[in-house]
Protein backbone atom coordinates (compact mmCIF):
# COMPACT_ATOMS: atom_id res chain seq x y z
CA UNK A 1 0.00 0.00 0.00
CA UNK A 2 1.32 3.43 -0.94
CA UNK A 3 1.20 5.89 1.94
CA UNK A 4 1.36 9.58 1.08
CA UNK A 5 3.84 11.29 3.35
CA UNK A 6 2.95 14.74 4.71
CA UNK A 7 4.55 17.61 2.85
CA UNK A 8 7.40 19.50 4.48
CA UNK A 9 6.71 23.19 5.04
CA UNK A 10 8.96 24.27 2.17
CA UNK A 11 6.91 22.03 -0.13
CA UNK A 12 4.03 24.32 0.78
CA UNK A 13 5.60 27.77 1.16
CA UNK A 14 8.57 27.39 -1.17
CA UNK A 15 12.34 27.51 -0.69
CA UNK A 16 12.81 31.28 -0.86
CA UNK A 17 13.72 32.79 2.55
CA UNK A 18 11.78 35.49 4.37
CA UNK A 19 13.27 38.51 6.10
CA UNK A 20 12.74 40.80 9.10
CA UNK A 21 13.25 44.54 8.53
CA UNK A 22 14.20 46.43 11.69
CA UNK A 23 15.27 49.95 12.62
CA UNK A 24 16.03 52.41 9.84
CA UNK A 25 13.34 51.19 7.47
CA UNK A 26 12.34 53.72 4.75
CA UNK A 27 15.93 55.02 4.48
CA UNK A 28 16.21 52.74 1.43
CA UNK A 29 13.76 54.99 -0.42
CA UNK A 30 15.50 57.79 -2.36
CA UNK A 31 12.73 60.29 -1.55
CA UNK A 32 13.81 59.87 2.08
CA UNK A 33 17.58 59.48 1.77
CA UNK A 34 18.02 62.51 -0.49
CA UNK A 35 17.22 64.71 2.53
CA UNK A 36 19.67 63.00 4.89
CA UNK A 37 22.20 65.61 6.12
CA UNK A 38 24.58 62.90 7.40
CA UNK A 39 24.75 60.09 4.82
CA UNK A 40 24.89 57.22 4.71
CA UNK A 41 21.78 56.33 6.66
CA UNK A 42 21.36 52.71 7.65
CA UNK A 43 18.73 50.07 8.20
CA UNK A 44 18.87 46.45 9.33
CA UNK A 45 17.47 43.31 7.70
CA UNK A 46 17.74 39.78 9.07
CA UNK A 47 17.30 36.69 6.89
CA UNK A 48 14.76 34.11 8.05
CA UNK A 49 14.43 30.44 7.18
CA UNK A 50 11.14 29.62 5.36
CA UNK A 51 9.80 27.59 8.30
CA UNK A 52 6.47 29.41 8.60
CA UNK A 53 3.82 30.95 6.34
CA UNK A 54 3.96 34.65 7.22
CA UNK A 55 0.93 36.87 6.71
CA UNK A 56 0.70 38.76 3.45
CA UNK A 57 0.44 42.57 3.43
CA UNK A 58 2.28 42.55 6.74
CA UNK A 59 5.74 43.96 6.09
CA UNK A 60 7.41 40.60 5.49
CA UNK A 61 8.33 41.26 1.81
CA UNK A 62 5.83 38.62 0.68
CA UNK A 63 5.12 40.46 -2.57
CA UNK A 64 8.82 40.47 -3.44
CA UNK A 65 9.07 36.87 -2.32
CA UNK A 66 6.30 35.85 -4.76
CA UNK A 67 8.28 37.41 -7.59
CA UNK A 68 11.39 35.53 -6.40
CA UNK A 69 9.46 32.24 -6.30
CA UNK A 70 8.41 32.81 -9.93
CA UNK A 71 11.98 33.64 -10.94
CA UNK A 72 13.66 30.88 -8.92
CA UNK A 73 11.13 28.14 -8.05
CA UNK A 74 13.90 25.81 -6.86
CA UNK A 75 15.32 28.35 -4.41
CA UNK A 76 17.96 31.05 -4.57
CA UNK A 77 20.53 30.45 -7.34
CA UNK A 78 24.16 30.03 -6.33
CA UNK A 79 25.27 33.32 -7.88
CA UNK A 80 26.62 36.68 -6.77
CA UNK A 81 24.03 38.08 -4.32
CA UNK A 82 24.47 41.62 -5.69
CA UNK A 83 23.51 40.31 -9.13
CA UNK A 84 20.49 38.48 -7.66
CA UNK A 85 19.33 41.60 -5.81
CA UNK A 86 19.42 43.71 -8.97
CA UNK A 87 17.69 41.03 -11.03
CA UNK A 88 14.90 40.69 -8.47
CA UNK A 89 14.60 44.47 -8.04
CA UNK A 90 14.16 44.93 -11.79
CA UNK A 91 11.54 42.19 -12.03
CA UNK A 92 9.60 43.35 -8.96
CA UNK A 93 9.48 47.02 -9.97
CA UNK A 94 8.91 46.72 -13.70
CA UNK A 95 6.46 49.50 -14.64
CA UNK A 96 5.78 50.58 -11.04
CA UNK A 97 5.26 54.26 -10.29
CA UNK A 98 6.20 53.72 -6.62
CA UNK A 99 8.94 51.06 -6.62
CA UNK A 100 9.62 48.78 -3.68
CA UNK A 101 12.82 49.54 -1.83
CA UNK A 102 15.82 47.31 -2.42
CA UNK A 103 15.91 46.28 1.25
CA UNK A 104 13.13 43.80 0.45
CA UNK A 105 15.31 42.01 -2.09
CA UNK A 106 18.47 42.20 0.00
CA UNK A 107 16.69 40.85 3.06
CA UNK A 108 15.47 37.80 1.16
CA UNK A 109 18.80 37.07 -0.52
CA UNK A 110 21.46 37.87 2.10
CA UNK A 111 21.72 35.53 5.10
CA UNK A 112 22.46 36.69 8.63
CA UNK A 113 22.17 40.16 10.13
CA UNK A 114 22.82 42.93 7.61
CA UNK A 115 23.28 46.68 7.88
CA UNK A 116 22.43 48.44 4.64
CA UNK A 117 24.02 51.88 4.20
CA UNK A 118 22.17 54.19 1.79
CA UNK A 119 23.53 57.39 0.24
CA UNK A 120 21.64 59.32 -2.45
CA UNK A 121 24.98 59.92 -4.21
CA UNK A 122 25.41 56.17 -4.77
CA UNK A 123 23.21 54.75 -7.56
CA UNK A 124 20.59 57.38 -6.81
CA UNK A 125 20.01 55.89 -3.37
CA UNK A 126 18.32 52.83 -4.87
CA UNK A 127 20.94 50.32 -3.77
CA UNK A 128 23.11 50.54 -0.66
CA UNK A 129 26.59 52.03 -0.83
CA UNK A 130 27.73 49.27 1.50
CA UNK A 131 26.32 46.13 3.13
CA UNK A 132 27.83 45.05 6.44
CA UNK A 133 26.93 41.41 7.13
CA UNK A 134 27.26 39.26 10.23
CA UNK A 135 26.79 35.49 10.12
CA UNK A 136 28.04 34.64 13.60
CA UNK A 137 25.84 31.72 14.74
CA UNK A 138 25.96 32.95 18.35
CA UNK A 139 24.57 36.33 17.28
CA UNK A 140 21.84 34.57 15.28
CA UNK A 141 20.89 32.38 18.22
CA UNK A 142 20.78 35.38 20.57
CA UNK A 143 18.50 37.24 18.17
CA UNK A 144 16.23 34.19 17.93
CA UNK A 145 15.96 34.14 21.72
CA UNK A 146 15.01 37.80 22.19
CA UNK A 147 12.76 38.67 19.22
CA UNK A 148 9.05 37.91 19.52
CA UNK A 149 6.52 38.45 16.74
CA UNK A 150 2.90 39.20 17.53
CA UNK A 151 0.37 39.17 14.66
CA UNK A 152 -1.74 42.35 14.71
CA UNK A 153 -3.42 42.83 11.32
CA UNK A 154 -2.45 43.02 7.65
CA UNK A 155 -2.62 46.46 6.10
CA UNK A 156 -6.14 47.06 4.77
CA UNK A 157 -7.29 47.57 1.21
CA UNK A 158 -7.09 51.21 0.16
CA UNK A 159 -4.29 51.95 2.59
CA UNK A 160 -1.40 54.18 1.47
CA UNK A 161 1.31 55.26 3.91
CA UNK A 162 2.51 58.15 1.75
CA UNK A 163 -0.44 60.53 2.01
CA UNK A 164 1.50 62.86 4.33
CA UNK A 165 5.27 63.35 4.06
CA UNK A 166 7.05 65.50 6.63
CA UNK A 167 10.59 65.13 5.26
CA UNK A 168 12.46 66.91 8.01
CA UNK A 169 16.24 66.36 7.61
CA UNK A 170 16.88 65.96 11.33
CA UNK A 171 14.29 63.20 11.66
CA UNK A 172 15.78 61.52 8.57
CA UNK A 173 19.25 61.71 10.13
CA UNK A 174 17.83 60.09 13.27
CA UNK A 175 16.14 57.40 11.19
CA UNK A 176 19.42 56.49 9.49
CA UNK A 177 21.22 56.50 12.84
CA UNK A 178 18.64 54.15 14.36
CA UNK A 179 19.71 51.51 11.83
CA UNK A 180 23.37 51.89 12.83
CA UNK A 181 22.45 51.63 16.51
CA UNK A 182 20.28 48.58 15.84
CA UNK A 183 23.06 46.70 14.07
CA UNK A 184 25.61 47.53 16.74
CA UNK A 185 23.21 46.42 19.49
CA UNK A 186 22.52 43.06 17.84
CA UNK A 187 26.21 42.33 17.40
CA UNK A 188 26.88 43.33 21.02
CA UNK A 189 23.85 41.29 22.14
CA UNK A 190 22.62 44.42 23.89
CA UNK A 191 18.90 44.00 24.54
CA UNK A 192 18.41 47.54 25.87
CA UNK A 193 20.19 49.10 22.91
CA UNK A 194 18.23 47.00 20.43
CA UNK A 195 14.93 48.00 22.00
CA UNK A 196 15.91 51.67 22.07
CA UNK A 197 16.81 51.64 18.36
CA UNK A 198 13.42 50.11 17.50
CA UNK A 199 11.54 52.66 19.60
CA UNK A 200 13.55 55.46 18.00
CA UNK A 201 12.71 54.16 14.53
CA UNK A 202 8.99 54.20 15.33
CA UNK A 203 9.27 57.80 16.58
CA UNK A 204 10.92 58.69 13.27
CA UNK A 205 8.21 56.94 11.26
CA UNK A 206 5.47 58.78 13.14
CA UNK A 207 7.19 62.12 12.55
CA UNK A 208 8.10 61.58 8.88
CA UNK A 209 5.19 59.48 7.57
CA UNK A 210 2.35 59.67 10.10
CA UNK A 211 0.08 57.48 7.98
CA UNK A 212 2.42 54.55 8.68
CA UNK A 213 0.59 54.09 12.00
CA UNK A 214 -2.49 56.34 11.71
CA UNK A 215 -4.79 56.11 8.70
CA UNK A 216 -8.54 56.21 8.09
CA UNK A 217 -8.54 52.63 6.74
CA UNK A 218 -6.73 51.21 9.79
CA UNK A 219 -9.17 50.13 12.49
CA UNK A 220 -6.67 48.80 15.05
CA UNK A 221 -5.15 51.24 17.54
CA UNK A 222 -1.64 50.63 16.28
CA UNK A 223 -0.05 53.35 18.39
CA UNK A 224 -1.85 52.29 21.55
CA UNK A 225 -0.90 48.63 21.09
CA UNK A 226 2.72 49.49 20.38
CA UNK A 227 3.13 51.88 23.30
CA UNK A 228 1.65 49.32 25.68
CA UNK A 229 4.41 46.86 24.75
CA UNK A 230 7.08 49.56 24.71
CA UNK A 231 6.17 50.40 28.31
CA UNK A 232 6.65 46.78 29.44
CA UNK A 233 9.60 45.62 27.34
CA UNK A 234 12.87 47.15 26.09
CA UNK A 235 11.42 47.92 22.66
CA UNK A 236 8.75 47.28 20.06
CA UNK A 237 8.14 48.24 16.44
CA UNK A 238 5.90 47.22 13.56
CA UNK A 239 7.05 44.99 10.76
CA UNK A 240 5.72 47.43 8.20
CA UNK A 241 3.32 50.24 7.54
CA UNK A 242 -0.31 49.86 8.49
CA UNK A 243 0.31 47.10 11.03
CA UNK A 244 1.40 43.58 10.17
CA UNK A 245 3.34 42.06 13.02
CA UNK A 246 4.56 43.79 16.16
CA UNK A 247 8.19 42.95 16.93
CA UNK A 248 8.89 42.93 20.67
CA UNK A 249 12.34 42.35 22.16
CA UNK A 250 12.50 40.68 25.53
CA UNK A 251 14.66 38.29 27.55
CA UNK A 252 11.49 36.66 28.87
CA UNK A 253 8.54 35.14 26.97
CA UNK A 254 6.03 37.61 25.50
CA UNK A 255 2.47 36.35 25.74
CA UNK A 256 0.98 35.75 22.28
CA UNK A 257 4.34 36.02 20.56
CA UNK A 258 6.34 33.50 18.57
CA UNK A 259 10.02 33.36 17.71
CA UNK A 260 11.90 33.14 14.41
CA UNK A 261 14.55 30.97 12.78
CA UNK A 262 17.42 33.10 11.54
CA UNK A 263 19.00 32.07 8.25
CA UNK A 264 22.75 32.41 8.42
CA UNK A 265 25.77 31.11 6.54
CA UNK A 266 26.40 27.69 8.09
CA UNK A 267 30.03 27.85 6.98
CA UNK A 268 30.46 30.36 9.81
CA UNK A 269 30.00 27.58 12.40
Amino acid sequence: MNVKMPAGITDVVGEIPYRVALAGGWIDQPFISRHNPAPPGSMVVVGLEPTFWYMERAGMATGTRKVALDLWPDGLPDRDPVELVKELYAEENRGKAEPSGSQDMIGLIYPGVNRLDFDIEHEGGIFPKHIESNNDPEVARWFERVLYMLPVAPRPDGYNPLGVKNLDPEWIRRLGQSGKDCYDAILARDLTGLGASMNECMDCWEALLPHVVRHSTVTADLVGIMKSYQSKYPGAMYSGCGGGYLYVVSDEPVQGGFQVDVRYDRESE
